[in-house]
């Protein structure tokens, strides 16, 4: 049964929850009198690697079946590199040694294109041009 009448449909509600999820993480996570630094580290580090696996498997589901396969490809590729380059970092950072500014400043950049709706907005007007040429 297709839950949705149509992949707009489908393609909204996810980038509706993706959106949510961000505005949650921003809003009431990552707040302007910084309490999150309160946080314990490893707590502060599981809500932002839960956030971003989130927002990887909501755009997993709700991009669904796009016309061309490459671009889930490139979804999970851009997903599973930025994960492997922040947990790489997080585990360095945790267990090794602790990492310059800059790289936690990088890693920080690349969790925010992940969870940004940006890329899944992306990957559905790339989908949406390539159905209009075809």
């Amino acid at each position: 049964m297709n839950l949705y009448k149509s992949d707009k449909t489908r393609f909204a509600v996810g980038l509706i929850l993706i959106i949510l999820v961000y505005s949650w993480y921003y809003l009431f996570f990552i707040t302007e009198d910084k309490s999150w630094m309160d946080l314990p580290k490893l707590t502060f580090h599981l809500v932002r690697f839960g956030v971003t696996i989130g927002v990887y498997f909501i755009g997993t589901f709700h991009l669904g079946k796009i016309q061309e396969s490459w671009m889930a490809t490139i979804w999970h590729l851009v997903h599973i590199a930025g994960l492997i380059i922040i947990t790489s970092l997080g585990l360095f950072d945790w267990f090794i040694m602790e990492i310059p500014r800059s790289l936690k400043e990088f890693a920080h950049n690349i969790q925010e294109i992940l969870i940004s709706p940006v890329l899944y907005v992306a990957m559905g007007l790339l989908n949406r041009s390539l159905k209009r040429t075809h």
